[in-house]
């Protein structure tokens, strides 16, 4: 797929350097050329030669207008994936490809073109009629030549519900399709929560929070205006690092400064926050922002000590006493890698219960719904190893004493930084009266602790020397 506007654009940037996109097929040849696909055996110093050696997927395509740059190609399960970036700027010289975001974009696009396509593979009739709805596709993914979703598969492949020019006039691009029905808005906000805990007075723990809101917006019209607010208790810790979602008409500057790259302090921006938009047809995260909060969810200490032939764990957890005691789902699992089957186990819980894996190699402790009112629980327990055979996991980095528990978790209805979305300041300015739905969720995410008595793989230097 061309885009023409965007080749024009490139042009005006680019000026006399500029070297346009040649015809498909010269591009193709040109292409199968550079990526070694053709005459792979003979040795052609432009492209061969040592000083063009790559280690990643920007390719510098030769065309017979000149090089072509940058070029985002890979070869996979025998297709090529390729596309043409935007340069927002002079190509003489080459600027750093960390600083071109079309390369980002185009690389997103790509591989969600590879997702969609790559189960139909084995399949040549079902590979080809997939390949034929790309067209189509792509008429809502990159209607005009900026990537707005790159989740292929989530899109209709009926031409009949895609609009490749909107009807109004004022119909935004992104939105591809309108709703006919009782106007409704569901929007949950999902923190993840990070976690390293090791336990060692020279070692600092950390932990940090990332938020999504996602909203799906069923309503009429071409353009709907919404308005959304987040809310956060008081003396909360303020959301930083705010990304907005490109159909957010306008928000406060100092809300998508605030970032915690910088220490807290009072200029700090606090809110309200408040999004206005025109949603897109589909579901969609309007934004995504973290925080500084001050404790981690659970605290916990792990320890492992090896006695002969035997090894000693010790494992205690914590919830926080701010923290909402009501889990979906709540276990520690407990790896122990470069060893062999776990031949003999004794232990004792103090609460949950505590399963062995299929492989023997694995301790999984269920802990359940809920924390018992003390909000404290341990595990202790002595194990001995079988000789250890390939189907038993070894890691590089764990080797020894060095060991961690990983925490699973969900707690529904709860955020780490108290942020929610009130469903009465929710505005939609349509007739009728709409349907709000708002949920949260607060889930773990590389959520470590590791044996405080081995040296972590990652060794932070204590604040105070």
């Amino acid at each position: 797929r061309r885009y023409p506007t965007v080749e024009l654009r490139a042009e005006t940037f680019n000026g006399s350097t500029h070297v346009p996109i040649p015809s498909d097929s010269s591009f193709l040849k040109a292409l199968l050329f550079e990526l070694r696909l053709v005459d792979e055996h003979v040795f052609v110093e432009q492209r061969d030669s040592c000083t063009r050696i790559s280690h990643s997927s920007v390719h510098s395509v030769a065309t017979a207008a000149g090089e072509l740059w940058p070029v985002l190609a890979f070869h996979k399960s025998g297709l090529i994936y390729a596309c043409v970036p935007l340069v927002e700027g002079t190509l003489e010289p080459r600027p750093p490809l960390l600083t071109i975001s079309g390369l980002s974009q185009g690389l997103a696009l790509l591989l969600g073109i590879m997702d969609y396509i790559s189960p139909s593979r084995k399949n040549e009739a079902e590979l080809n009629t997939k390949i034929g709805q790309l067209q189509n596709l792509l008429i809502q993914a990159c209607p005009l030549g900026t990537p707005l979703n790159t989740n292929i598969r989530s899109l209709n492949s009926s031409f009949e519900d895609i609009q490749e020019m909107p009807v109004d006039k004022d119909q935004p691009a992104w939105r591809s399709s309108t709703y006919k029905g009782k106007p409704q808005v569901n929007v949950c906000i999902t923190e993840k929560v990070k976690c390293m805990q090791h336990d060692q007075r020279d070692v600092v723990d950390t932990w940090q929070v990332y938020g999504a809101v996602n909203c799906k917006c069923d309503i009429e019209g071409s353009a709907p205006n919404v308005t959304l607010s987040l809310t956060l208790p008081t003396n909360a810790p303020p959301l930083q690092d705010i990304v907005v979602h490109h159909c957010v008409t306008s928000v406060d500057p100092a809300m998508l400064m605030s970032t915690s790259a910088e220490p807290l302090h009072d200029s700090v921006y606090n809110g309200p926050y408040k999004f206005p938009f025109i949603p897109p047809s589909d579901s969609f995260n309007l934004c995504y922002y973290t925080s500084q909060v001050p404790v981690p969810p659970i605290l916990g200490c792990y320890q492992l000590v090896e006695e002969g032939s035997q090894i000693k764990i010790t494992v205690n957890l914590k919830l926080h006493e701010s923290i909402k005691n009501s889990f979906e789902y709540c276990e520690a699992r407990i790896p122990f890698f470069n060893r062999g089957p776990i031949a003999q186990l004794e232990y004792k819980v103090s609460y949950g219960q505590l399963d062995l894996s299929r492989e023997k190699s694995l301790l999984v402790w269920v802990i359940g719904q809920k924390f018992p009112k003390a909000l404290e629980v341990s595990l202790t327990g002595t194990l001995s190893f079988g000789t250890a055979g390939k189907e038993h996991p070894t890691d590089y980095v764990c080797t020894g004493n060095t060991a961690y528990v990983k925490l699973y978790f969900r707690i529904p209805d709860f955020t780490l930084t108290g942020c929610y979305v009130d469903q009465h300041s929710v505005q939609i300015f349509v007739p009728g009266k709409p349907k709000i739905t708002a949920s949260r969720e607060l889930i773990s995410s590389d959520y470590y602790i590791w044996n405080s008595k081995a040296p972590a793989p990652m060794v932070y230097k204590p604040l105070l020397d």
